[in-house]
């Protein structure tokens, strides 16, 4: 049979397998699979303001997805890419780190002694944490949820912690650590820089500045190019042959680009648990050696050398997610019991009724990196606008206007942008955010799927 390549994207609320095979015409998608991971847990030990995710969990709504997708074609798979969440850190025993067991399609494995992941948006690393913190010799700053600072955070707070394990990684890295039994784990440049402490210029982590400060560097995984294979499986996996090639982890945001940008004349526009807006730098830029510390736009490492301009904003449909919970408590507070998988599609409903609302919500409850102590407020509030329509089209606006502030659309125009490509789980089910983005966007939008990510990992096999 034709050349088949299994996708995988492991998200910040669920997780996406998708079959990639060859044709005449190129690769075509022929199954998808999604499942929600509801792995957030309790942060014990740094208090209200870290945010970690159950590994088991993650794993559980993986193995789910593969079982669901057709074992026939699951036995064509000769390569497997795979992207995750950036940012974040997961520690496991090298030798210890998974559990292989028979399922009803064959071996999987299962977390053995594995940390929980603390994510991207966990918050333990204050502003004066940071400061204290060594400065990296790297063109990106270091904020909270970055890999280096979390550890350093359990240098600080709970050594005895970091005891325990002597491998690291994002989750997208274990993941393939697992499948291809790595001693040490192989980590994309693009998964490196987001972790802080890592020169993109010479691809290497900042070892002599992290050992003066008693960072643990024995912990930080070896570096390779993104599109690079990592190893093969050692064994079958939910009936894939035993020693399909796995490529090196991949970052999400730069698989959800590399899924649909085909032009250096495309913008991208991602809006799935956060938000990103990018271009592509020129061929052969190299960013600036420092970084600067309020600009809102940074320069991610993509793919064969080149790298993207970013507005990465952490405010995206974790706002609505945000949104739809508070409802959900009013609700409850009020004696009426309302899932919040039923409020979504009221409230866009709502706002579909609504063309237009005076409101003005400005989104931004988790904060930006560059501006962390900038929260949201709401202004321009009227009697005739407080529907959840009116509340909830301003708050879709809201969100595609802060991207916009980020990276001004005159600054896309003077970079020569033609066409704006949509992508991302909040763009594929929300027609409120799309309606919003092609009025305040002045150029075409063509909009991609809910598996973009995955897609795009796939296509770099």
């Amino acid at each position: 049979g034709p050349t088949c390549v299994l996708g995988i994207d492991l998200g910040t609320t669920s997780v996406k397998a998708v079959l990639v095979t060859g044709t005449e015409r190129g690769l075509a998608l022929t199954q998808s699979c999604c499942r929600d991971t509801e792995a957030y847990s309790d942060s014990l030990g740094a208090a209200r303001q870290g945010m970690e995710q159950d590994v088991q969990k993650i794993l559980r709504a993986l193995n789910e997805c593969l079982a669901a997708l057709p074992q026939q074609q699951l036995q064509q798979v000769t390569h497997i890419g795979i992207s995750g969440q950036m940012h974040g850190v997961v520690f496991w025993k090298s030798d210890k780190g998974c559990k292989w067991a028979e399922s009803g399609t064959g071996p999987a494995f299962e977390p053995g002694q594995v940390s929980q992941l603390v994510t991207w948006q966990d918050g333990r690393c204050c502003p004066a944490f940071l400061t204290s913190l060594p400065l990296p010799q790297s063109h990106l700053s270091l904020a909270t949820g970055f890999g280096c600072a979390t550890v350093f955070w359990y240098l600080k707070n709970s050594p005895d912690f970091l005891k325990a394990y002597d491998a690291a990684g994002t989750i997208q890295d274990y993941v393939v650590a697992m499948l291809c039994d790595l001693k040490k784990p192989l980590m994309s440049v693009q998964n490196a820089a987001s972790w802080g402490y890592f020169n993109c210029r010479n691809k290497s982590w900042n070892t002599d500045i992290l050992k003066k400060s008693g960072f643990p560097v024995h912990l930080l995984p070896e570096v390779g190019d993104p599109g690079s294979i990592a190893g093969r499986t050692t064994c079958a996996w939910h009936g894939i042959p035993k020693g399909a090639k796995v490529g090196i982890a991949l970052g999400d945001f730069q698989c959800s680009v590399y899924s649909c940008l085909t032009e250096r004349t495309d913008a991208v526009l991602n809006i799935s648990t956060s938000a990103q807006l990018t271009i592509s730098m020129p061929l052969g830029f190299q960013p600036p050696e420092a970084p600067d510390p309020s600009s809102a736009v940074t320069y991610f490492p993509y793919f064969n050398g080149d790298y993207l301009a970013v507005a990465a904003s952490l405010n995206g449909g974790n706002v609505l997610a945000a949104f739809v919970g508070m409802v959900a408590q009013w609700a409850q507070e009020l004696g009426f019991q309302v899932q919040e998988s039923a409020i979504y599609p009221r409230i866009i409903q709502a706002a579909l009724a609504q063309k237009h609302s005076k409101l003005s919500v400005h989104p931004t409850i988790f904060g930006e990196r560059h501006l962390p102590e900038l929260l949201a407020s709401v202004s321009s509030i009227g009697a005739s606008e407080l529907s959840l329509g009116h509340v909830t089209r301003a708050l879709c606006r809201g969100l595609v206007e802060n991207l916009c502030s980020m990276l001004p659309v005159q600054h896309l125009q003077e970079m020569g942008v033609r066409r704006v490509l949509g992508s991302g789980s909040a763009l594929a089910r929300n027609e409120v955010l799309r309606q919003e983005v092609e009025r305040i966007l002045p150029f075409p939008v063509v909009y991609g799927k809910d598996v973009d990510a995955a897609v795009g990992a796939a296509m770099v096999m």
